[in-house]
């Protein structure tokens, strides 16, 4: 995987093999930040499901202020540390943290942009939406990234309205706005 543009435009971010990740390929992400652009610049960005922090690491490329990583795998969180090292990239937290455990750890924080990219087969998009909520740690006119393999697995309540939605082969991306 390559870093699309921005700062770090043609850096590679080293993915890893576990067992229900699939990192969100290259033109996907390419569509995806051509998509919110507009809400990049000077962004604080959850990235809640990190992986190899491909997400995160191209928003921080492409404007981002702040990004916080997060990840349960221990195996993924070292590769986004690999990743921010090989990069260059010093200022940043990662968090080993399960999502619930996180959520209610960053509750004093606020995010312009939240991405949800977990393991397919889980409703971790639906509860994550529900403790973002509760916890009301995205900005007012934020958004939510949603991936998922099953457009039924993106639930959300009236807190939030789609703004764009779109299937790539096997998967799908779903932006929320809050309103």
């Amino acid at each position: 995987m390559k870093i699309i543009s921005g700062k770090y435009k043609g850096r590679n971010i080293e993915g890893f093999d576990i067992d229900g990740t699939r990192p969100t390929m290259d033109r996907v992400k390419e569509s995806l930040f051509a998509t919110i652009q507009n809400y990049i610049d000077n962004s604080i960005v959850l990235d809640l499901f990190s992986g190899s922090g491909n997400l995160g690491i191209e928003a921080l490329s492409e404007g981002a202020k702040k990004i916080i990583l997060v990840d349960s795998n221990y195996k993924a969180i070292k590769t986004i540390e690999k990743n921010l090292k090989n990069i260059g990239i010093n200022d940043t937290d990662v968090l080993n943290m399960d999502y619930k455990k996180a959520l209610e750890y960053l509750k004093d924080e606020k995010f312009d942009i939240i991405f949800l990219d977990p393991p397919y087969n889980s409703n971790y998009i639906e509860e994550s939406i529900k403790l973002i909520t509760k916890y009301d740690i995205l900005n007012k006119e934020g958004i939510i990234v949603c991936e998922s393999d099953r457009l039924d697995r993106i639930i959300y309540d009236s807190n939030y309205i789609c703004i764009k939605d779109k299937k790539y082969g096997d998967k799908y991306v779903v932006i929320l706005k809050k309103i």
